[in-house]
């Protein structure tokens, strides 16, 4: 019973691997809001905090 129990962990596991190396629809878009000098999200459509000198 016990081996059954971490078979199908293990099998669950895997599929779990196999689903987190696709690429989802928007993936490209959420890496293009990163600031590219502090990697921040930008929101809006303004500078980012970095580039403002605030704080």
């Amino acid at each position: 019973m016990l081996f059954k129990v971490i078979t199908v962990f293990l099998v669950f596991m895997m599929v779990l691997a196999m689903f987190g190396k696709l690429r989802f629809p928007g993936q490209k878009r959420l890496t293009e809001l990163k600031c590219p000098d502090c990697g921040r999200y930008k929101i809006g459509r303004g500078r980012c905090p970095c580039q403002r000198g605030g704080r």
